[in-house]
């Protein structure tokens, strides 16, 4: 089970927003898409990720102002990421060590690295209970056949 399967199952579109775009427009995009975090990208490298937690930091900071900030003063960063092979439980692994929710998929290394997808934990989870659930309605099939 790799995180290539997950994105596969995903499918292929990533939305993401350049460092200057302002956290109003961020928080428009979220809503808009009903997702909880988006990859910030320059230059197709990923340099930050802007999510609902650094909403309620901006507003802590800067309060309503934080909406004309733009998101370089906000996102989180340094960015975590995983490669499409990486297994599904490292993966998990690592978004609890870091205590992070979602994490950008990257292909690749140096400048020939690209985004080519982004999972949260939730999708994370779901897989993982997709396929016990399969391990087990196969085991029980085995077992009435027997």
């Amino acid at each position: 089970m790799t995180i290539a399967a997950i994105l596969h199952g995903k499918g292929e579109g990533v939305v993401s927003l350049p460092s200057d775009a302002t956290v109003g427009q961020a928080v428009a995009l979220l809503a808009e898409r009903r997702i909880g975090a988006v990859p910030v990208v320059d230059g197709g490298a990923v340099v930050g990720i802007f999510s609902e937690r650094d909403v309620v930091h901006g507003l802590a900071r800067h309060g309503a102002a934080a909406l004309d900030v733009p998101l370089a003063e906000i996102m989180t960063r340094p960015v975590q990421s995983v490669a499409p092979t990486e297994p599904v439980i490292g993966a998990l692994s690592l978004m609890t060590r870091r205590r992070i929710r979602h994490l950008p998929v990257v292909d690749g290394s140096g400048e020939d690295a690209r985004m080519v997808g982004f999972v949260s934990i939730g999708d994370l989870v779901k897989y993982r209970i997709d396929r016990i659930e399969a391990d087990a309605a196969a085991m029980r099939d085995y077992i009435q056949q027997a």
